[in-house]
């Protein structure tokens, strides 16, 4: 990915999300339910939760969509950003990484 941009601040982050119809959303990829939380953005259809699925325990893969307060929680105490494709006209990238803050 040649240009980018790492974004921190929330709202800048929650709108990047929110162009793209992308929701905040954890899996949790622990042994145990809650102690390894991972974050994700999903997009379009996959934001989609159908509510007649049957009954899973919480850590057993998928994810979960969550308010952006918990995800930024989260966010915040592991010192993460969000690098993003720098917008370019008529293209609207949805690639995305995690990685942590510089110093």
């Amino acid at each position: 990915m040649a240009d980018t941009i790492m974004l921190t601040d929330h709202e800048a982050i929650r709108s990047w999300a929110a162009s793209r119809a992308g929701f905040p959303a954890i899996v949790d990829v622990s042994p145990e339910t809650g102690t390894q939380a991972m974050l994700r953005l999903v997009f379009g259809q996959h934001a989609y939760q159908d509510q007649d699925q049957a009954e899973r325990p919480a850590n057993a893969g998928g994810y979960e969509l969550v308010e952006w307060d918990e995800w930024f929680k989260l966010f915040d105490e592991r010192q993460l950003a969000l690098v993003v494709a720098k917008d370019q006209p008529g293209r609207r990238e949805q690639f995305h990484e995690f990685v942590r803050r510089p110093g």
